[in-house]
């Protein structure tokens, strides 16, 4: 649990951390978030979130709430106070406050930023080294999935069925049969040759921060990557599945509703990957805090 939140200019008990009734954020989910994952004490590839904040932020026409360099000290401050070493740093920066009504209002009003930092980072390591279960859900989200809008009702659908199935995630699937992503995750199949394959870029899903930094890792390893749309059938014959996420790393998955992927046991590019990506958390310096 946070103890200290970040709320408009105040450092506030969490308790006692609460936004305008007529916050748009609140009442329209006019507003977009981050999540960064604190990983000994220092934020995994902060400027790929700033980035991507900025795209969320200008995507929806809702200026930056003060400089990056304001912003990385606030958010740096946050983690200080609430002590994390191993967790996520949450960033939500909204329209603002104005009398309610769905057009911009008609005059400027000051975003709303929201900050908050928890303990805790993903699965444990004998959950990934395991693997995980997902289950198929409906894709049903608008088309704007690029922008990280805090209005996430269709993937709280899609996590509470994942949940009901005593899944890990959600896979969504489009009613054309092409997998997009996962509920909270980016979804990936390795195919009998060891290519990766993953959903590319576009308006469909969200551009995932451990996703770039995976694919980065992994052409450095010498792993060929095809980025294009794979079907559900495609993805169940696959010799291998995982997920990459801001807290979940890179994630094997072992079965898909009451099917096993391959032979039901993490594959040895998901492993190798994994331990990659934890290579290089495990090697972030005080650099990392930088904004660009």
């Amino acid at each position: 649990m946070s103890h200290v939140a970040y709320v408009n200019g105040r450092y506030l008990p969490h308790k006692h951390a609460t936004v305008h009734i007529e916050d748009r954020g609140y009442q329209f989910a006019d507003a977009v978030y981050e999540v960064t994952c604190i990983w000994n004490g220092l934020p995994v590839d902060h400027a790929s979130h700033l980035a991507r904040l900025r795209h969320s932020l200008t995507q929806l026409r809702i200026p930056m709430p003060c400089s990056e360099a304001a912003l990385t000290a606030l958010q740096r401050e946050v983690v200080r106070r609430n002590r994390v070493t191993r967790g996520t740093l949450y960033l939500q920066v909204g329209r603002g406050v104005a009398t309610r009504n769905q057009p911009f209002p008609s005059k400027p009003v000051k975003p709303s930023l929201v900050m908050v930092a928890k303990h805790g980072a993903g699965p444990s390591e004998v959950v990934a080294q395991a693997g995980v279960k997902v289950t198929v859900q409906p894709d049903i989200r608008w088309g704007r999935v690029d922008i990280k809008s805090v209005g996430l009702l269709p993937n709280v659908l899609a996590k509470q069925a994942a949940a009901e199935a005593k899944a890990f995630e959600a896979l969504l699937v489009k009613p054309d049969g092409n997998v997009t992503e996962g509920g909270a995750a980016n979804a990936w199949i390795v195919t009998k040759d060891k290519t990766l394959i993953t959903h590319p870029l576009s308006n469909a899903i969200l551009g995932g921060i451990t996703r770039a930094t995976v694919m980065r890792l992994a052409k450095t390893a010498g792993y060929q990557i095809q980025e294009r749309a794979f079907s559900l059938d495609e993805a169940l014959a696959a010799k291998e599945m995982f997920l990459t996420g801001t807290t979940t790393f890179v994630l094997p998955v072992v079965q898909v509703d009451e099917r096993t992927i391959a032979n039901g046991s993490p594959g040895s590019v998901s492993l190798d990957l994994r331990q990659r990506y934890l290579d290089y958390v495990n090697a972030l310096d005080d650099t990392a805090w930088a904004p660009i």
